[in-house]
């Protein structure tokens, strides 16, 4: 069952392959795993803007946030906890990126935002994979996040230490 959770989904480009409630289902999914006890912040409230943008967006966001000028597939900003424990943040998909990284990869669309909304969803919720440690138990869940929704693994096959 999915925890409380809201989201405001805005369409900044048109993406008739990802519908507002398939958005939700996999935020919903995500959420789920995510903050399943023991997790100590489950049963708290979240609160997420999913943008699918277009690349002259994506670019702006990523320049101006990470200081990168390209548009990269997926921006996460995380808010954190507010005081009454409400959970938020906001995630932007740029989906030309998206469409073309599908392609490339061999793989259907909805697989590919399905699993960049599972990492978006992650980072807002304060999942990082900077340090080894970290990439190896976000990419872990991510995958099993996905596995339960029928997903194959968005990382294929690799080593596991």
């Amino acid at each position: 069952m999915y925890p409380e959770f809201s989201l405001s989904v805005q369409y900044g480009e048109p993406a008739p392959e990802v519908p507002r409630w398939r958005l939700r289902r996999w935020v919903g999914r995500a959420l789920e795993h995510a903050l399943a006890p023991p997790e100590p912040r489950a049963g708290r409230p979240v609160a997420l803007t999913l943008r699918l943008v277009g690349e002259d967006e994506g670019r702006a966001l990523n320049l101006a946030y990470r200081r990168r000028d390209y548009a990269t597939n997926v921006l996460t900003f995380e808010y954190g906890e507010d005081p009454s424990g409400l959970l938020s943040g906001d995630i932007v998909l740029c989906m030309p990126v998206l469409r073309r990284e599908a392609r490339e990869q061999g793989k259907p669309l909805s697989h590919h935002a399905a699993h960049l909304v599972t990492h978006g969803v992650l980072h807002a919720l304060g999942h990082d994979h900077i340090e080894p440690g970290e990439a190896h138990a976000m990419e872990s869940l991510e995958t099993a996040i996905l596995a339960a929704q029928g997903i194959p693994d968005p990382y294929g096959v690799r080593a596991r230490g």
